[in-house]
Protein backbone atom coordinates (compact mmCIF):
# COMPACT_ATOMS: atom_id res chain seq x y z
CA UNK A 1 0.00 0.00 0.00
CA UNK A 2 3.16 2.37 0.35
CA UNK A 3 2.61 3.62 -3.48
CA UNK A 4 3.18 7.21 -1.80
CA UNK A 5 6.58 7.54 -3.29
CA UNK A 6 5.77 7.41 -6.89
CA UNK A 7 3.59 10.55 -6.27
CA UNK A 8 6.63 12.34 -6.54
CA UNK A 9 7.13 10.51 -9.75
CA UNK A 10 6.09 13.66 -11.51
CA UNK A 11 6.47 15.71 -8.86
CA UNK A 12 9.86 17.89 -10.37
CA UNK A 13 9.65 17.19 -14.39
CA UNK A 14 12.37 19.71 -14.71
CA UNK A 15 15.30 18.47 -16.86
CA UNK A 16 14.04 19.69 -20.19
CA UNK A 17 13.45 23.09 -19.60
CA UNK A 18 17.15 23.58 -18.27
CA UNK A 19 18.76 25.83 -21.81
CA UNK A 20 21.84 23.41 -22.22
CA UNK A 21 19.36 20.07 -21.92
CA UNK A 22 17.06 21.22 -24.12
CA UNK A 23 17.72 18.62 -26.69
CA UNK A 24 17.08 16.06 -23.82
CA UNK A 25 13.20 17.01 -23.88
CA UNK A 26 10.68 15.53 -26.73
CA UNK A 27 10.34 18.09 -29.88
CA UNK A 28 13.42 19.94 -28.79
CA UNK A 29 15.83 21.04 -31.19
CA UNK A 30 19.11 19.18 -31.14
CA UNK A 31 22.15 21.33 -30.61
CA UNK A 32 25.21 20.85 -33.13
CA UNK A 33 27.16 17.66 -32.83
CA UNK A 34 30.46 17.46 -31.04
CA UNK A 35 32.49 15.60 -33.54
CA UNK A 36 35.47 14.69 -31.26
CA UNK A 37 32.99 14.34 -27.68
CA UNK A 38 30.93 11.44 -26.16
CA UNK A 39 27.77 11.03 -27.81
CA UNK A 40 24.99 9.22 -25.66
CA UNK A 41 24.21 7.78 -28.46
CA UNK A 42 27.12 5.69 -28.49
CA UNK A 43 25.44 4.15 -25.14
CA UNK A 44 22.18 4.35 -26.97
CA UNK A 45 21.28 4.36 -30.40
CA UNK A 46 17.41 4.68 -30.74
CA UNK A 47 17.15 5.60 -34.88
CA UNK A 48 15.27 8.90 -33.74
CA UNK A 49 15.57 11.80 -36.01
CA UNK A 50 16.74 15.27 -34.36
CA UNK A 51 15.07 18.75 -35.00
CA UNK A 52 17.32 20.55 -36.75
CA UNK A 53 19.01 23.66 -34.55
CA UNK A 54 16.50 26.90 -34.75
CA UNK A 55 17.60 29.68 -37.21
CA UNK A 56 17.83 33.15 -36.26
CA UNK A 57 15.99 34.10 -39.69
CA UNK A 58 13.93 31.38 -40.07
CA UNK A 59 9.87 30.06 -39.54
CA UNK A 60 9.62 26.14 -39.66
CA UNK A 61 7.65 23.42 -39.34
CA UNK A 62 8.46 20.32 -38.56
CA UNK A 63 6.49 16.67 -37.48
CA UNK A 64 8.70 13.62 -36.15
CA UNK A 65 7.19 10.81 -34.50
CA UNK A 66 7.54 7.21 -33.97
CA UNK A 67 5.27 3.74 -34.73
CA UNK A 68 5.62 0.92 -32.42
CA UNK A 69 4.49 -2.75 -32.66
CA UNK A 70 5.04 -5.13 -30.20
CA UNK A 71 4.06 -9.05 -29.80
CA UNK A 72 4.66 -10.57 -26.33
CA UNK A 73 4.37 -13.77 -24.76
CA UNK A 74 5.48 -14.50 -21.62
CA UNK A 75 5.08 -17.60 -19.01
CA UNK A 76 2.02 -18.52 -16.71
CA UNK A 77 2.32 -16.24 -13.53
CA UNK A 78 0.66 -17.53 -10.01
CA UNK A 79 -1.58 -15.24 -8.33
CA UNK A 80 -3.28 -14.90 -4.85
CA UNK A 81 -7.03 -16.13 -6.39
CA UNK A 82 -9.70 -13.82 -5.30
CA UNK A 83 -12.40 -14.91 -2.67
CA UNK A 84 -15.04 -17.32 -4.39
CA UNK A 85 -12.91 -17.80 -7.55
CA UNK A 86 -10.13 -19.91 -6.92
CA UNK A 87 -9.86 -20.70 -10.78
CA UNK A 88 -8.52 -16.98 -11.09
CA UNK A 89 -5.22 -17.96 -9.63
CA UNK A 90 -3.12 -16.66 -12.63
CA UNK A 91 -2.97 -13.91 -14.66
CA UNK A 92 -4.94 -14.90 -17.17
CA UNK A 93 -2.61 -13.25 -19.95
CA UNK A 94 0.23 -15.51 -21.97
CA UNK A 95 0.19 -13.71 -25.17
CA UNK A 96 -1.12 -10.17 -26.67
CA UNK A 97 -0.38 -7.71 -29.25
CA UNK A 98 0.08 -3.65 -28.54
CA UNK A 99 1.52 -0.81 -30.46
CA UNK A 100 1.36 3.03 -30.12
CA UNK A 101 1.48 5.92 -32.46
CA UNK A 102 3.47 8.92 -31.40
CA UNK A 103 3.50 12.28 -32.92
CA UNK A 104 5.25 15.42 -32.26
CA UNK A 105 5.38 18.90 -34.03
CA UNK A 106 7.66 22.07 -33.55
CA UNK A 107 6.86 25.25 -34.70
CA UNK A 108 9.56 27.84 -34.87
CA UNK A 109 9.97 31.53 -35.37
CA UNK A 110 12.59 32.95 -35.84
CA UNK A 111 15.55 31.53 -33.41
CA UNK A 112 13.41 32.96 -30.18
CA UNK A 113 9.49 30.97 -30.00
CA UNK A 114 8.89 27.72 -30.50
CA UNK A 115 5.35 25.50 -30.11
CA UNK A 116 5.84 22.17 -29.52
CA UNK A 117 2.96 19.34 -30.09
CA UNK A 118 3.17 15.42 -28.92
CA UNK A 119 0.37 12.91 -28.35
CA UNK A 120 -0.30 9.42 -28.49
CA UNK A 121 -2.98 8.43 -30.94
CA UNK A 122 -3.68 5.73 -30.79
CA UNK A 123 -1.97 3.80 -28.29
CA UNK A 124 -3.11 0.01 -26.70
CA UNK A 125 -3.12 -3.69 -27.06
CA UNK A 126 -4.42 -4.29 -30.62
CA UNK A 127 -5.49 -8.16 -29.63
CA UNK A 128 -4.56 -11.11 -27.50
CA UNK A 129 -5.56 -12.58 -24.45
CA UNK A 130 -6.63 -10.07 -21.43
CA UNK A 131 -5.63 -9.99 -17.58
CA UNK A 132 -7.97 -11.10 -14.74
CA UNK A 133 -8.73 -9.40 -11.54
CA UNK A 134 -5.65 -6.76 -11.78
CA UNK A 135 -7.70 -3.70 -12.82
CA UNK A 136 -6.21 -2.02 -10.33
CA UNK A 137 -2.74 -1.08 -12.50
CA UNK A 138 -2.45 2.26 -14.25
CA UNK A 139 -2.74 0.43 -17.56
CA UNK A 140 -4.51 -3.32 -16.67
CA UNK A 141 -4.67 -5.24 -20.23
CA UNK A 142 -7.94 -5.99 -18.75
CA UNK A 143 -9.76 -5.22 -22.97
CA UNK A 144 -8.17 -4.51 -25.87
CA UNK A 145 -8.55 -1.00 -26.91
CA UNK A 146 -6.34 -0.08 -29.65
CA UNK A 147 -7.36 3.42 -29.93
CA UNK A 148 -6.84 5.07 -27.10
CA UNK A 149 -5.82 8.86 -27.33
CA UNK A 150 -3.53 10.20 -24.80
CA UNK A 151 -2.45 14.05 -25.34
CA UNK A 152 1.21 14.41 -23.96
CA UNK A 153 2.28 18.31 -25.18
CA UNK A 154 1.48 21.97 -25.95
CA UNK A 155 3.34 24.07 -24.66
CA UNK A 156 5.21 27.64 -25.54
CA UNK A 157 9.11 27.72 -25.36
CA UNK A 158 10.45 31.54 -25.28
CA UNK A 159 14.28 32.04 -25.40
CA UNK A 160 14.63 35.77 -23.99
CA UNK A 161 17.39 37.67 -23.08
CA UNK A 162 16.98 36.78 -19.88
CA UNK A 163 16.52 33.31 -19.99
CA UNK A 164 14.18 30.47 -21.08
CA UNK A 165 10.10 30.27 -20.64
CA UNK A 166 8.21 27.42 -20.97
CA UNK A 167 4.35 27.64 -20.65
CA UNK A 168 1.94 24.91 -20.94
CA UNK A 169 1.36 21.42 -20.49
CA UNK A 170 4.79 19.14 -21.09
CA UNK A 171 6.51 16.33 -19.80
CA UNK A 172 10.40 16.52 -18.60
CA UNK A 173 13.03 13.89 -17.47
CA UNK A 174 15.55 14.89 -14.45
CA UNK A 175 18.49 12.54 -13.85
CA UNK A 176 18.48 9.13 -14.44
CA UNK A 177 14.80 9.45 -14.59
CA UNK A 178 13.70 7.04 -11.25
CA UNK A 179 11.59 10.18 -9.87
CA UNK A 180 10.81 12.41 -12.49
CA UNK A 181 10.37 10.57 -16.27
CA UNK A 182 8.59 12.21 -18.99
CA UNK A 183 8.34 8.27 -20.52
CA UNK A 184 9.90 9.96 -23.91
CA UNK A 185 13.63 8.51 -23.16
CA UNK A 186 14.32 4.81 -24.36
CA UNK A 187 16.19 2.39 -22.22
CA UNK A 188 18.09 -0.80 -22.98
CA UNK A 189 14.98 -3.39 -22.46
CA UNK A 190 11.56 -2.70 -22.33
CA UNK A 191 9.79 0.57 -23.84
CA UNK A 192 8.53 3.80 -22.61
CA UNK A 193 5.04 4.29 -21.15
CA UNK A 194 3.13 7.41 -21.15
CA UNK A 195 5.04 9.27 -18.04
CA UNK A 196 4.33 12.18 -16.05
CA UNK A 197 2.51 15.74 -17.51
CA UNK A 198 1.92 19.23 -16.07
CA UNK A 199 0.53 22.25 -16.84
CA UNK A 200 3.83 24.24 -16.21
CA UNK A 201 5.28 27.55 -16.26
CA UNK A 202 8.74 27.72 -15.97
CA UNK A 203 11.73 30.16 -15.78
CA UNK A 204 15.14 29.41 -16.36
CA UNK A 205 18.35 31.07 -16.89
CA UNK A 206 22.31 31.12 -16.11
CA UNK A 207 22.76 33.91 -13.73
CA UNK A 208 26.16 34.28 -14.29
CA UNK A 209 25.69 34.90 -18.64
CA UNK A 210 25.15 33.04 -21.35
CA UNK A 211 27.49 29.77 -21.74
CA UNK A 212 28.50 30.04 -17.91
CA UNK A 213 28.12 26.93 -16.13
CA UNK A 214 25.68 27.72 -12.85
CA UNK A 215 22.51 27.20 -14.04
CA UNK A 216 18.96 28.10 -11.79
CA UNK A 217 15.61 26.96 -12.46
CA UNK A 218 11.67 28.02 -10.66
CA UNK A 219 9.14 26.84 -11.91
CA UNK A 220 4.36 25.64 -10.88
CA UNK A 221 2.74 23.18 -12.20
CA UNK A 222 -0.51 21.90 -11.94
CA UNK A 223 -0.27 17.58 -12.85
CA UNK A 224 -2.67 16.77 -15.53
CA UNK A 225 -1.48 13.13 -14.92
CA UNK A 226 1.14 11.16 -13.16
CA UNK A 227 1.17 7.65 -11.22
CA UNK A 228 -0.84 9.40 -8.56
CA UNK A 229 -2.81 11.97 -10.07
CA UNK A 230 -4.96 12.25 -12.80
CA UNK A 231 -7.13 16.13 -12.81
CA UNK A 232 -9.68 15.17 -15.30
CA UNK A 233 -10.35 11.88 -12.74
CA UNK A 234 -10.80 14.93 -10.25
CA UNK A 235 -7.35 14.92 -8.55
CA UNK A 236 -6.10 18.80 -8.29
CA UNK A 237 -2.30 18.17 -7.30
CA UNK A 238 -0.28 21.55 -7.57
CA UNK A 239 3.39 22.17 -7.19
CA UNK A 240 6.66 24.91 -6.92
CA UNK A 241 9.78 24.00 -7.51
CA UNK A 242 13.25 24.97 -7.93
CA UNK A 243 16.70 24.10 -9.18
CA UNK A 244 20.49 24.89 -8.92
CA UNK A 245 22.70 23.06 -11.12
CA UNK A 246 26.69 23.14 -12.11
CA UNK A 247 27.17 22.10 -15.90
CA UNK A 248 30.15 21.77 -18.02
CA UNK A 249 30.02 20.14 -20.99
CA UNK A 250 31.37 16.90 -20.14
CA UNK A 251 29.95 16.72 -16.11
CA UNK A 252 27.46 18.29 -14.21
CA UNK A 253 25.81 18.05 -10.68
CA UNK A 254 22.40 19.53 -9.74
CA UNK A 255 19.63 19.47 -7.16
CA UNK A 256 16.27 20.57 -7.12
CA UNK A 257 13.42 20.55 -4.25
CA UNK A 258 9.76 20.44 -4.80
CA UNK A 259 7.01 21.37 -2.75
CA UNK A 260 3.87 19.83 -3.93
CA UNK A 261 0.21 19.74 -2.21
CA UNK A 262 -2.21 17.03 -3.78
CA UNK A 263 -5.97 16.82 -2.61
CA UNK A 264 -9.60 15.07 -3.91
CA UNK A 265 -13.46 14.80 -2.74
CA UNK A 266 -13.92 11.67 -1.09
CA UNK A 267 -16.82 10.32 0.93
CA UNK A 268 -16.76 8.28 4.01
CA UNK A 269 -20.18 6.11 2.93
CA UNK A 270 -22.37 8.05 1.00
CA UNK A 271 -22.33 11.52 -0.86
CA UNK A 272 -23.92 13.06 2.33
CA UNK A 273 -20.39 12.30 4.16
CA UNK A 274 -18.16 14.19 2.23
CA UNK A 275 -14.65 15.61 3.08
CA UNK A 276 -11.32 16.30 1.55
CA UNK A 277 -7.84 14.42 1.08
CA UNK A 278 -4.72 15.73 1.09
CA UNK A 279 -1.02 15.21 0.61
CA UNK A 280 1.73 17.52 1.45
CA UNK A 281 5.32 16.75 0.76
CA UNK A 282 8.43 17.71 -0.20
CA UNK A 283 11.51 16.03 -2.64
CA UNK A 284 15.11 16.60 -2.72
CA UNK A 285 16.67 14.90 -5.22
CA UNK A 286 20.71 15.44 -6.56
CA UNK A 287 21.36 13.91 -9.77
CA UNK A 288 24.75 13.83 -11.48
CA UNK A 289 26.27 12.50 -14.58
CA UNK A 290 29.88 13.04 -16.13
CA UNK A 291 31.67 11.27 -19.35
CA UNK A 292 35.59 11.27 -20.16
CA UNK A 293 37.92 9.62 -22.68
CA UNK A 294 39.50 6.86 -21.81
CA UNK A 295 43.82 6.74 -21.81
CA UNK A 296 45.19 5.82 -24.74
CA UNK A 297 41.99 6.98 -27.12
CA UNK A 298 39.07 5.59 -28.94
CA UNK A 299 36.23 5.47 -26.12
CA UNK A 300 34.93 6.66 -22.98
CA UNK A 301 34.17 6.21 -19.43
CA UNK A 302 30.70 7.63 -18.38
CA UNK A 303 28.55 7.61 -15.09
CA UNK A 304 25.38 8.53 -13.57
CA UNK A 305 23.32 9.12 -10.17
CA UNK A 306 20.41 10.12 -8.76
CA UNK A 307 19.53 10.31 -5.06
CA UNK A 308 16.07 11.42 -3.45
CA UNK A 309 14.40 11.82 -0.32
CA UNK A 310 10.59 12.33 0.18
CA UNK A 311 9.27 13.43 3.49
CA UNK A 312 5.97 14.77 4.44
CA UNK A 313 1.95 13.53 5.41
CA UNK A 314 -1.15 12.22 3.96
CA UNK A 315 -4.82 11.36 4.66
CA UNK A 316 -4.88 9.29 1.50
CA UNK A 317 -3.46 6.71 3.93
CA UNK A 318 -4.77 6.86 7.00
CA UNK A 319 -2.60 3.35 8.90
CA UNK A 320 -3.65 1.14 6.19
CA UNK A 321 -6.47 -0.95 7.13
CA UNK A 322 -7.12 1.46 10.52
CA UNK A 323 -7.90 0.90 13.94
CA UNK A 324 -8.47 -3.01 14.11
CA UNK A 325 -9.44 -2.48 18.01
CA UNK A 326 -11.75 1.29 17.19
CA UNK A 327 -13.02 1.53 13.18
CA UNK A 328 -14.45 4.78 13.95
CA UNK A 329 -11.34 6.45 15.93
CA UNK A 330 -9.91 9.45 14.59
CA UNK A 331 -6.86 8.56 12.36
CA UNK A 332 -3.90 11.06 12.19
CA UNK A 333 -2.40 11.29 9.30
CA UNK A 334 -0.02 9.00 7.33
CA UNK A 335 3.65 9.97 7.54
CA UNK A 336 5.78 9.74 4.33
CA UNK A 337 9.04 8.87 4.88
CA UNK A 338 11.02 7.25 1.65
CA UNK A 339 14.44 7.53 -0.14
CA UNK A 340 16.10 5.79 -3.20
CA UNK A 341 18.63 6.50 -5.67
CA UNK A 342 20.96 4.84 -8.10
CA UNK A 343 23.97 5.00 -10.27
CA UNK A 344 25.78 3.75 -13.76
CA UNK A 345 29.23 3.30 -14.04
CA UNK A 346 30.16 2.74 -17.81
CA UNK A 347 32.67 2.34 -20.47
CA UNK A 348 32.18 2.06 -24.57
CA UNK A 349 34.63 1.67 -27.01
CA UNK A 350 33.85 3.78 -29.73
CA UNK A 351 34.72 2.80 -33.76
CA UNK A 352 34.41 5.09 -37.35
CA UNK A 353 35.19 9.30 -37.64
CA UNK A 354 33.55 11.95 -37.80
CA UNK A 355 29.15 11.68 -37.78
CA UNK A 356 30.17 8.08 -38.33
CA UNK A 357 31.15 7.62 -34.92
CA UNK A 358 29.22 4.65 -32.82
CA UNK A 359 30.05 2.67 -29.76
CA UNK A 360 30.71 -0.53 -30.84
CA UNK A 361 31.24 -2.56 -27.43
CA UNK A 362 29.42 -0.95 -24.29
CA UNK A 363 29.88 -2.36 -20.69
CA UNK A 364 27.79 -0.69 -17.47
CA UNK A 365 26.84 -1.58 -14.03
CA UNK A 366 23.71 -0.17 -12.65
CA UNK A 367 23.38 -0.20 -8.66
CA UNK A 368 19.94 1.31 -7.12
CA UNK A 369 18.02 1.13 -4.16
CA UNK A 370 14.71 1.88 -3.05
CA UNK A 371 13.35 2.02 0.57
CA UNK A 372 10.94 -0.78 2.04
CA UNK A 373 8.09 -1.19 4.08
CA UNK A 374 7.21 -3.99 6.53
CA UNK A 375 4.68 -2.62 8.29
CA UNK A 376 1.64 -0.97 6.45
CA UNK A 377 -0.08 -0.12 9.48
CA UNK A 378 2.35 1.37 11.54
CA UNK A 379 1.35 5.21 10.03
CA UNK A 380 4.86 5.68 8.25
CA UNK A 381 5.04 5.46 4.63
CA UNK A 382 8.30 3.75 3.71
CA UNK A 383 8.12 2.45 0.52
CA UNK A 384 10.17 4.53 -2.08
CA UNK A 385 9.26 3.65 -5.16
CA UNK A 386 11.24 4.47 -8.56
CA UNK A 387 8.97 5.79 -11.73
CA UNK A 388 7.60 2.91 -13.81
CA UNK A 389 9.68 4.38 -17.32
CA UNK A 390 13.42 3.31 -15.49
CA UNK A 391 13.68 0.19 -16.32
CA UNK A 392 15.91 -2.65 -14.82
CA UNK A 393 15.68 -5.55 -16.50
CA UNK A 394 12.13 -7.19 -18.03
CA UNK A 395 10.71 -9.55 -15.97
CA UNK A 396 11.22 -9.21 -12.71
CA UNK A 397 10.44 -5.33 -11.71
CA UNK A 398 8.54 -5.53 -14.65
CA UNK A 399 6.17 -8.30 -15.01
CA UNK A 400 5.93 -10.06 -11.66
CA UNK A 401 5.84 -7.18 -9.38
CA UNK A 402 4.16 -5.37 -11.60
CA UNK A 403 0.51 -8.03 -11.60
CA UNK A 404 1.79 -9.15 -7.96
CA UNK A 405 0.92 -5.33 -6.93
CA UNK A 406 -1.87 -5.13 -8.97
CA UNK A 407 -3.86 -8.00 -7.99
CA UNK A 408 -3.28 -7.45 -4.41
CA UNK A 409 -4.83 -4.20 -5.00
CA UNK A 410 -7.70 -5.32 -6.87
CA UNK A 411 -8.36 -8.43 -4.14
CA UNK A 412 -8.34 -5.56 -1.32
CA UNK A 413 -11.06 -3.60 -2.84
CA UNK A 414 -12.93 -6.82 -3.35
CA UNK A 415 -16.33 -6.25 -1.05
CA UNK A 416 -16.93 -9.81 -0.97
CA UNK A 417 -13.74 -9.16 1.20
CA UNK A 418 -14.13 -5.09 2.82
CA UNK A 419 -17.47 -3.52 3.05
CA UNK A 420 -15.51 -0.68 2.36
CA UNK A 421 -11.80 -0.21 0.89
CA UNK A 422 -9.10 0.66 3.10
CA UNK A 423 -8.12 4.54 1.65
CA UNK A 424 -5.10 4.77 -0.56
CA UNK A 425 -5.14 1.25 -2.25
CA UNK A 426 -4.75 2.79 -5.74
CA UNK A 427 -1.01 3.64 -4.56
CA UNK A 428 -0.15 -0.01 -3.98
CA UNK A 429 0.00 -1.33 -7.67
CA UNK A 430 4.28 -0.75 -8.48
CA UNK A 431 3.20 -0.28 -12.25
CA UNK A 432 6.62 -1.63 -12.84
CA UNK A 433 8.44 0.33 -10.95
CA UNK A 434 11.39 -0.76 -8.84
CA UNK A 435 10.02 -0.41 -5.26
CA UNK A 436 11.33 -1.75 -1.78
CA UNK A 437 14.33 -3.20 -3.47
CA UNK A 438 18.09 -3.42 -3.67
CA UNK A 439 19.67 -4.29 -7.45
CA UNK A 440 22.81 -4.80 -9.73
CA UNK A 441 22.33 -4.88 -12.97
CA UNK A 442 25.17 -5.34 -15.28
CA UNK A 443 24.81 -4.86 -18.93
CA UNK A 444 26.03 -4.64 -22.61
CA UNK A 445 26.07 -3.44 -26.23
CA UNK A 446 28.02 -5.00 -28.87
CA UNK A 447 27.45 -3.54 -32.49
CA UNK A 448 29.31 -5.67 -35.02
CA UNK A 449 28.08 -2.96 -37.30
CA UNK A 450 26.60 0.28 -36.67
CA UNK A 451 22.83 -0.63 -37.26
CA UNK A 452 22.59 -3.69 -35.41
CA UNK A 453 22.81 -4.05 -31.31
CA UNK A 454 23.04 -7.50 -29.40
CA UNK A 455 22.82 -6.85 -25.96
CA UNK A 456 22.78 -8.32 -22.51
CA UNK A 457 21.87 -7.85 -19.26
CA UNK A 458 21.72 -9.47 -15.35
CA UNK A 459 19.65 -8.44 -12.55
CA UNK A 460 20.47 -9.69 -9.28
CA UNK A 461 17.83 -8.29 -6.29
CA UNK A 462 16.73 -8.55 -3.31
CA UNK A 463 14.28 -6.52 -0.98
CA UNK A 464 15.28 -3.73 1.59
CA UNK A 465 12.72 -5.03 3.85
CA UNK A 466 10.67 -7.64 5.19
CA UNK A 467 8.47 -8.61 2.02
CA UNK A 468 4.60 -8.16 3.34
CA UNK A 469 1.75 -8.01 1.28
CA UNK A 470 -0.72 -5.27 2.67
CA UNK A 471 -4.11 -7.30 1.48
CA UNK A 472 -2.20 -10.25 3.37
CA UNK A 473 -1.60 -7.96 6.03
CA UNK A 474 -4.98 -5.49 6.43
CA UNK A 475 -7.48 -7.70 4.89
CA UNK A 476 -6.61 -11.19 6.18
CA UNK A 477 -4.88 -10.45 9.28
CA UNK A 478 -1.68 -12.48 7.95
CA UNK A 479 1.65 -10.69 7.68
CA UNK A 480 2.58 -12.80 4.58
CA UNK A 481 4.17 -11.92 1.04
CA UNK A 482 2.37 -11.84 -2.13
CA UNK A 483 2.01 -15.58 -2.05
CA UNK A 484 1.29 -16.53 0.81
CA UNK A 485 4.99 -17.25 2.07
CA UNK A 486 6.93 -16.10 4.81
CA UNK A 487 7.77 -12.23 4.48
CA UNK A 488 11.05 -12.80 5.73
CA UNK A 489 12.40 -14.48 2.79
CA UNK A 490 14.27 -11.17 0.69
CA UNK A 491 16.05 -12.75 -2.29
CA UNK A 492 13.42 -11.70 -5.28
CA UNK A 493 15.81 -13.83 -7.77
CA UNK A 494 18.15 -13.56 -10.70
CA UNK A 495 17.37 -12.11 -14.25
CA UNK A 496 19.33 -12.68 -17.52
CA UNK A 497 18.03 -10.60 -20.18
CA UNK A 498 19.16 -10.84 -24.14
CA UNK A 499 18.05 -8.89 -27.11
CA UNK A 500 19.04 -7.67 -30.76
CA UNK A 501 17.81 -5.03 -32.51
CA UNK A 502 18.67 -3.30 -36.30
CA UNK A 503 18.23 -0.18 -37.44
CA UNK A 504 17.59 0.10 -41.39
CA UNK A 505 18.02 3.81 -42.33
CA UNK A 506 15.56 4.84 -45.12
CA UNK A 507 16.93 7.40 -47.01
CA UNK A 508 17.02 10.08 -44.78
CA UNK A 509 13.60 10.52 -43.42
CA UNK A 510 12.90 6.86 -41.56
CA UNK A 511 14.35 4.61 -39.74
CA UNK A 512 12.89 1.30 -39.74
CA UNK A 513 13.67 -0.72 -37.02
CA UNK A 514 13.36 -4.79 -36.49
CA UNK A 515 14.16 -6.69 -32.94
CA UNK A 516 13.41 -9.16 -30.41
CA UNK A 517 14.16 -9.06 -26.64
CA UNK A 518 13.40 -11.48 -23.94
CA UNK A 519 14.52 -12.01 -20.20
CA UNK A 520 14.34 -15.03 -17.80
CA UNK A 521 13.63 -14.97 -13.99
CA UNK A 522 14.84 -17.51 -11.24
CA UNK A 523 12.37 -16.28 -8.50
CA UNK A 524 14.44 -16.21 -4.96
CA UNK A 525 12.23 -17.74 -1.91
CA UNK A 526 10.46 -14.24 -1.53
CA UNK A 527 8.32 -15.76 -4.08
CA UNK A 528 8.03 -19.22 -1.75
CA UNK A 529 4.06 -19.95 -0.75
CA UNK A 530 2.59 -20.81 2.55
CA UNK A 531 3.90 -24.88 1.74
CA UNK A 532 7.42 -23.41 0.84
CA UNK A 533 7.10 -23.78 -3.09
CA UNK A 534 9.12 -21.55 -5.32
CA UNK A 535 7.32 -19.45 -7.63
CA UNK A 536 7.94 -21.27 -11.46
CA UNK A 537 10.53 -19.70 -13.62
CA UNK A 538 9.15 -16.66 -15.32
CA UNK A 539 10.01 -15.58 -18.71
CA UNK A 540 8.99 -12.46 -21.22
CA UNK A 541 9.83 -12.82 -24.93
CA UNK A 542 8.99 -9.87 -27.25
CA UNK A 543 8.73 -9.42 -30.82
CA UNK A 544 9.35 -5.64 -31.89
CA UNK A 545 8.59 -3.53 -34.90
CA UNK A 546 8.81 0.31 -35.13
CA UNK A 547 9.62 3.07 -37.24
CA UNK A 548 11.16 6.12 -36.40
CA UNK A 549 10.12 9.37 -39.10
Amino acid sequence: MRRLAATLTAASLLAAALPASAEEAGGAAAPPADPTGFLDRFVLDDGRLAYPPPEASALRFAVHGEYQLRFQAQSTLALQAPVGQPQASTLGQNEYLYHWLRLGGRFEVFDKVAIVMQIDAPRGMVAGQTTTAVTAARDSLAQAMWYEIHPRYLYVEYSSPIGLFLVGQQGSHWGMGIVANDGDHTTLFGDHRRGSLVERVLYATTPLGAGTPLFLALGGDLVFQDATADLLGGDRAFEGLAAVGYRQKAAELAVYGVVRHQERNAQAVDQYTPFVESMNVGVVDLAGRFDAPVPGGGGFAYGAIEAAAILGSTSFLRGAFGNPIDPTAPRSDELIRTYGGAATLGAVKVSGEGDDRYGAVMGEVEVGYASGDANPTDGVSKRFTFDENHHVGLVLFDQVLRWKTARSATLAQDPTVVARAAPGLEYLPSNGGVFGAQYVNPRFVVRPRRWLDLKGGVVIAQTTADFVDPYQFGALGNARNYDGGDPRSHDLGVELDAGAAARIRVDSVATLQVGAEGGVLFPGHAFDDASGNRLANQYVASVQLGLQF
